[in-house]
């Protein structure tokens, strides 16, 4: 992602509706505010030419290089990503490897299955209006996605270790509730909350860096 100035002041606007799912116009007599709930999808480089942290690889401008690169894209905007995964470059053997154990339309079944179950909550507690995990915020969502006593005692020692900020600690909730949606499991367990704070580790390096 090499983005000029105006494309990163472009990225800037989305930190609005990805927190709210609302965006407002503002003009001289008028503010409108419209519906603007959407799933960001994003990739990047890991610096400007690509290849850092590949094997063989030696930048010339050194680890100053990827820092640069990626601190063009701010730590606020980067704590809205819920899931931040690092994925190495694939090599051309990795192309002769067998397909994954799991099809794409068994995940399909996984996801509506767990879509279903989180409609029906928010149904069972009068939230009709809500139907998914990612609507859920504040009191509620710590109702519905409160782990167990050891998911909990995690959840607390690594926020104070990665140094996460409140939006950060109730979106590892978030993605931690929905995982086991995912796994059929009605409580939120310290297994969970592990691999939803595994999608944090991007993050804590990038504030670490900084």
């Amino acid at each position: 992602m090499n983005c000029p100035n105006s494309s990163l002041g472009v990225l800037e606007s989305l930190r609005q509706p990805m927190e709210t799912g609302q965006t407002a116009v503002a003009r001289a007599n008028y503010h409108v505010t419209y519906p603007a709930r959407f799933q960001l999808i994003a990739a990047m480089n890991p610096c400007k030419c690509g290849f850092a942290g590949q094997p063989g690889h030696v930048c010339r401008n050194g680890p100053r290089c990827a820092a640069d690169y990626q601190a063009r894209i701010s730590g606020p905007l980067l704590d809205r990503m819920d899931i931040q995964v690092e994925l190495a470059a694939v090599k051309p053997s990795d192309l002769s490897l067998p397909p994954p154990k799991e099809a794409s339309n068994d995940v399909a079944v996984r996801v509506l299955a767990a879509r279903q179950k989180q409609a029906q909550r928010f149904t069972a507690l009068g939230k009709t209006e809500l139907r998914r995990n990612a609507e859920a915020d504040g009191a509620l969502l710590e109702e519905i996605a409160r782990p167990d006593a050891q998911g909990l005692t995690l959840l607390r020692e690594a926020s104070d270790i990665m140094k996460l900020s409140a939006r950060g600690y109730h979106r590892v909730l978030r993605v931690a509730r929905t995982i086991a949606d995912l796994d059929r499991h009605e409580q939120v367990a310290r297994i969970h909350i592990a691999e939803a704070l595994s999608y944090r580790q991007k993050l804590s390096a990038f504030v670490a860096a900084a």
